[in-house]
């Protein structure tokens, strides 16, 4: 046998024992044959629109008469809208606009909802599906054939203009402790083609809008503001990607006997709602 001095041998034998834990730590890590676990991809949007600033001037006036007869510096600041409060401006944020005109009141919100997942297996598009479902759901639209669930906070609730009699539940100005009108003329009038009435001609009542996004709805709720005035509120909600995006106007005459014009704000609300869509995309 070889004789081998005490400090070789030494030596050799650390040599030995780094190299036996660089080769098993590194068996370890490749796992040849292994299941390789893959991320779902991020969402196609990572920033959301200045909302004050998403609707031009022309657009709010057209959506808010009463802004025009305002002199000029009331105006500009009816304009520049109210932000919505928020904890987190990168996931959410709002605005909204009223005016008052001598034949009724107007409002508008609109909501933009930017959907992270934060479960690695689940893709920011996924989870933002599945929230817009929700809300879809929760608005009951006539003819679904998905059970409704329990609204989001926030979101609108009820449908059909009135019909089946819901509480409505917002925080728009001129709404106050709303609830849906009973009577029959608050679900019914023929003369401005409101949802479910069969002298309206077009088909008015709350349904899913193609041609919006990935997947859109809208909603529209005949609501009493207090003792006596009719408030009527359109909601189109759509989603593009992983943001969601809500926009909500409203209208409530002056005098008790009128009912709002359906038609005229479900128009007004889906082309703004098509304009916004824009914004998202550029």
């Amino acid at each position: 046998m070889a004789y081998v001095p005490g400090v070789a041998l030494l030596a050799a034998l650390a040599v030995g024992c780094s190299a036996g834990s660089d080769g098993s730590a590194t068996d370890a890590d490749s796992k040849p044959g292994g299941p390789t676990v893959t991320t779902a991809p991020p969402g196609k949007y990572r920033t959301l629109p200045a909302p004050c600033r998403a609707v031009p001037g022309s657009t709010l006036k057209d959506l808010l008469p009463g802004v025009a007869e305002l002199p000029r510096q009331q105006q500009e600041k009816a304009l520049r809208g109210s932000p919505t409060i928020t904890y987190d401006t990168d996931r959410k944020v709002g605005c909204s606009w009223k005016a008052d005109a001598p034949d009724s009141t107007r409002n508008l919100s609109i909501d933009f909802e930017r959907v992270v997942s934060y479960d690695p297996l689940v893709s920011d598009d996924d989870r933002a599906r599945s929230l817009y479902v929700k809300k879809e759901n929760a608005a009951e639209l006539p003819g679904s054939s998905t059970p409704g669930t329990a609204p989001e906070k926030g979101a609108p609730t009820g449908t059909g203009g009135g019909e089946k009699g819901q509480e409505k539940e917002t925080g728009e100005a001129g709404d106050g402790k709303g609830s849906a009108d009973p009577s029959p003329s608050a679900s019914a009038d023929t003369s401005s083609g409101t949802p479910g009435t069969p002298g309206g001609g077009e088909d008015l009542r709350p349904r899913v809008v193609d041609g919006l996004g990935d997947a859109a709805f809208l909603d529209d709720l005949l609501t009493r503001a207090g003792s006596t005035a009719q408030h009527r509120t359109v909601s189109v909600v759509f989603r593009t990607s992983n943001v969601i995006v809500t926009v909500r106007y409203g209208e409530q005459p002056a005098l008790v006997t009128k009912v709002p014009d359906s038609k005229e704000l479900q128009d007004k609300a889906q082309a703004l709602a098509r304009k916004l869509a824009e914004v998202i995309s550029e």
